[in-house]
């Protein structure tokens, strides 16, 4: 599948914002409101296409891919580009999630040298393999209102 990266809008912030995961990733669910909308119109959130121009997912950078909560316990002190990600629901666990993140890590590394880094929900099994597999390392692990995990690659 080829992917293209498009500037969010609210059409896109919208949709992403409609998502419903199954449990246990309901976790990551969303709600839309005027907050969320803001979040993902103000700050640096790109959308994922496929080549028929489909909304398949999104990713940031920055903040907005850390939990705030982190920062109490030092999780974001090094210089690194943070990296959140988020595929639509009907096509996660198909076997997709390795060839739509490389893409994503492909053009922020084109872009930038220093370190990425992420962070995840330990419960995220499937998610951490995944990083595990395109290089990423564990660093900490952190209670926010779950155990959350930073994973680095440099």
């Amino acid at each position: 599948m080829q992917f293209y990266i498009r500037e969010m809008n609210e059409m896109y912030a919208a949709d992403i914002l409609n998502w419903k995961y199954e449990k246990p990733y309901d976790f990551y669910n969303n709600g839309l409101c005027d907050e969320s909308l803001k979040e993902f119109l103000e700050n640096p959130y790109y959308a994922i296409v496929n080549d028929q121009d489909e909304l398949v997912g999104f990713f940031c950078t920055g903040v907005s891919a850390q939990v705030p909560k982190g920062h109490d316990h030092g999780a974001y002190l090094d210089e690194c580009i943070d990296v959140g990600i988020g595929m639509k629901p009907e096509l996660t666990g198909k076997g997709s999630g390795s060839e739509f993140f490389s893409f994503i890590l492909n053009q922020l590394q084109q872009e930038n040298a220093s370190p990425l880094r992420l962070t995840v929900a330990t419960f995220n099994k499937r998610a951490i393999h995944l990083y595990e597999k395109l290089g990423f390392k564990k660093v900490m692990n952190f209670t926010a209102s779950t155990e959350f995990i930073t994973m680095k690659k440099d």
